[in-house]
């Protein structure tokens, strides 16, 4: 471990908690990542057997592969800035029946569980009628607590005014990988949580480098990280052609926007509640009889 000052604006490729280890502690400000789902571990269907990763087999023994990932999770805390975030997607998968969900080594590790938002894909994969159709995936946001103040600090309303779901398409699969991120993903977090500051943002797991892409039209430092060279390739052609997805991030940008916002309700005193009394002020006026 020798925690020396990483390159910015950079994929490494190589193994992840190797990497993860050289690098100093509170450098980062946010990462956005999605590890491989270890989908193949006890799993016979024809989907997931041709899902298959560049340089990775998704199969490991379960007990190991959490055990991998508890370690990925806790090296990432140790490298991110106080008050920084990490956001993790995984989903619930099962294995032989029984449900296995990423709050088993998500509730382990140093991070504090800040919120849960389900993923509402629109879209099942497997498509049997062992039980209703799975079309989310989670995103846990996990938070850096400055001083063990857990609340931490307030999104801006245009941000906060999402829900936990969110209902984003899934990126068409294709040869490149066999699950990206859509971009819209990673730039409704990166935007939401650095706003307009200057940030560092890392994703472990970097892929076609979807995140990466999103930082850098966001005007964020990044650092992507991928064991295989064939996706660290194919993401750094992506980031010298970013300007071709600067629509679809500009896009989802657009949606942040709040003419209204609580804060400026509340010091007007005009605050009301869908199914609650209305302020004096916002009765409707009524005629005498």
């Amino acid at each position: 471990m020798n925690n020396s000052i990483p390159k910015n604006d950079t994929i490494i490729v190589g193994d992840v908690l190797e990497i993860l280890r050289s690098f100093p502690e509170n450098y980062f400000n946010l990462t956005v990542t999605s590890p491989p789902y270890n989908k193949r571990n006890n799993s016979h269907g024809w989907l997931v057997k041709n899902k298959k990763y560049s340089d990775y087999d998704d199969h490991m023994p379960e007990e190991k592969y959490q055990h991998w990932q508890l370690e990925v999770m806790n090296e990432l805390f140790r490298i991110t800035k106080p008050g920084g975030s990490l956001f993790y997607n995984h989903k619930h998968r099962w294995v032989d029946g029984a449900l296995i969900t990423p709050f088993e080594w998500i509730s382990k590790s140093n991070w504090h569980v800040k919120q849960e938002i389900v993923w509402d894909r629109g879209f099942a994969a497997n498509m049997r009628g062992w039980r209703y159709w799975q079309v989310d995936e989670r995103i846990y946001w996990l938070h850096k607590p400055i001083d063990n103040y857990l609340i931490g600090t307030e999104l801006e309303s245009r941000h906060a005014k999402f829900s936990s779901v969110w209902r984003i398409k899934p990126e068409p699969r294709t040869n490149a990988h066999p699950a990206p991120f859509p971009i819209e993903l990673p730039t409704r977090i990166i935007f939401s949580i650095l706003n307009s500051n200057p940030g560092i943002v890392l994703d472990p797991y970097c892929g076609t480098g979807t995140t990466l892409v999103a930082a850098k039209i966001l005007g964020h430092q990044y650092i992507g990280i991928d064991i295989s060279p064939e996706y660290s390739e194919y993401a750094n052609n992506r980031l010298l052609e970013f300007e071709n997805e600067k629509t679809r991030v500009e896009e989802e940008k657009a949606k942040h926007v709040i003419d209204d916002s609580f804060v400026d309700r509340k010091k007007r005193g005009t605050v009301s509640w869908p199914y609650g009394p209305k302020p004096k002020n916002e009765l409707p006026e009524t005629k005498p009889k």
